[in-house]
């Protein structure tokens, strides 16, 4: 019966059913506790009762048995408690492919690589599961450039990936603009006809987007024909990072009346759409029917859009107006908001609106390094030197500091990155003599 509840999606019956097994005196076997920790880690609050159930397959004699403990790693690694995982892996005799790739999955959802990474390597053996696991977990930490390595490393190895590892190859791909090798993915995709899953059908779509394919990108998007919200959300992003608005509006249009309920990464991207076409009245009109008629709470990200939205369009008080009226004020915002004011008081000249705002965020104590260097320069370029040496004192008082610039460019399909001021690539020396004798020939040194 605890099985069957399982089976038919009705895990809080199958907790029930377990109870009302003890109460009328039967014990439970080996066959008992997998799904019902299932059920646990389906229902997921239900923490304190999946230990419950933990303390009775210890004491019911079960504590070895492979699929429970493999049922109960999968449980302790959603509820976060990676320790009590690791103890019981390390406990236990009879680790499979299963247990080792559970443990590589929680880790990696963590964010914990270095474990997930240590694991990985130790496994006696690896399945396409145990690779699509660690790809995720690099994935997950934006280390695009090692997920590659890993795929090339599972492809060497003679390992075909499944759909959930190629959607995160085709993630990296799209971030780091490597479209040869999203190409070949999606060929592959297209040879074993995975294009019907719908998820990596949609890293499809990412991918040609951000690599600026917008055509093919479109192509695979209308082959799709069980449309979800996350597949309409990357068509819409895709085009209006390309430029056009009128697709990117009319797309949001469409995906309307196909009945898909927008979500709150829908109107990120329509709201930036707005912004970068300066519609303005567009974006306010969108902003006020998120939860009027769509029911769709806006967040921070969409305040940050519409302060963006004015401020871009050189309404700098309506952007402050907006930010203390709708935000409660600048303590309401963040890098983002604070950000597109100061930027458009620099453009337009807005220096007391710049002003009101570097005093507040210094009351507040932000240290935010970008956000005091657009300050600095909005008093430096009015002239305004005393308000500037404040702020350039501050900065280095706090010890803020710019992260550096990176940039990845794909050559003959390998992805290399660099970083401002790194010399440690293994042409170093060649590329900085290419670079000065580019620079030679412009008259530039």
């Amino acid at each position: 019966m605890i099985r069957g509840y399982m089976q038919a999606n009705f895990p809080k019956l199958s907790v029930f059913c377990y109870l009302d097994m003890l109460d009328m005196g039967f014990e439970p076997n080996n066959y008992t506790f997998p799904p019902l920790i299932k059920a646990c880690v389906i229902l997921g609050p239900l923490e304190n009762f999946g230990m419950f159930v933990h303390a009775h397959v210890v004491k019911f004699g079960f504590g070895e048995d492979p699929f429970v403990v493999s049922s109960l790693l999968e449980f302790y690694s959603l509820v976060h408690k990676m320790g009590t995982a690791r103890a019981l892996f390390d406990k236990s005799p009879d680790r499979d492919v299963v247990t080792w790739t559970t443990m590589v999955d929680g880790y990696g959802k963590m964010g914990d690589f270095e474990n997930a990474r240590e694991l990985f390597e130790k496994m006696p053996e690896r399945n396409a599961v145990s690779w699509s696991a660690i790809m995720a977990a690099y994935s997950r930490i934006s280390d695009f450039k090692e997920v590659l390595s890993l795929f090339r490393q599972m492809q060497e190895v003679g390992m075909k990936p499944n759909e959930s590892g190629l959607v995160s190859v085709l993630t990296a791909c799209a971030h780091l603009g490597a479209i040869t090798q999203g190409l070949w993915v999606h060929s592959y995709a297209k040879r074993y006809h995975l294009e019907k899953n719908v998820i990596l059908a949609t890293a499809v779509v990412d991918m040609y987007s951000k690599c600026g394919h917008v055509h093919s990108a479109l192509s695979v998007f209308e082959g799709i024909s069980n449309k979800d919200a996350g597949a309409w959300n990357a068509m819409i992003s895709g085009v209006a990072m390309n430029g056009d608005a009128k697709k990117s509006l009319e797309l949001f249009d469409r995906m309307v009346k196909s009945g898909t309920q927008p979500t709150e990464t829908t109107f990120v991207a329509v709201l930036t759409t707005c912004t970068h076409a300066k519609m303005v009245r567009d974006g306010l009109n969108l902003f006020e029917n998120m939860s009027a008629v769509y029911g769709v709470e806006p967040q921070l990200e969409h305040y940050a859009c519409v302060v963006d939205l004015l401020a871009r369009a050189g309404m700098v008080e309506e952007a402050e107006k907006f930010i203390e009226e709708k935000m409660g004020g600048l303590g309401g915002g963040d890098a983002n908001v604070w950000g597109a004011l100061l930027s458009a008081c620099r453009i337009y000249g807005k220096i007391e609106v710049g002003n009101r705002v570097w005093r507040k965020l210094a009351e507040m104590g932000i240290t935010d390094f970008s956000t005091h260097v657009l300050s600095y320069n909005i008093y430096k370029e009015a002239g305004w030197d005393m308000e500037a040496n404040k702020v350039r004192k501050l900065i280095s008082e706090t010890g803020m500091k710019k992260k550096p610039g990176c940039s990845v460019i794909e050559v003959n399909g390998v992805v290399e990155e660099f970083l401002a001021g790194d010399n440690r690539h293994a042409q170093a020396g060649e590329i900085y003599r290419v670079i000065h004798s580019f620079l030679k020939m412009s008259n530039l040194v």
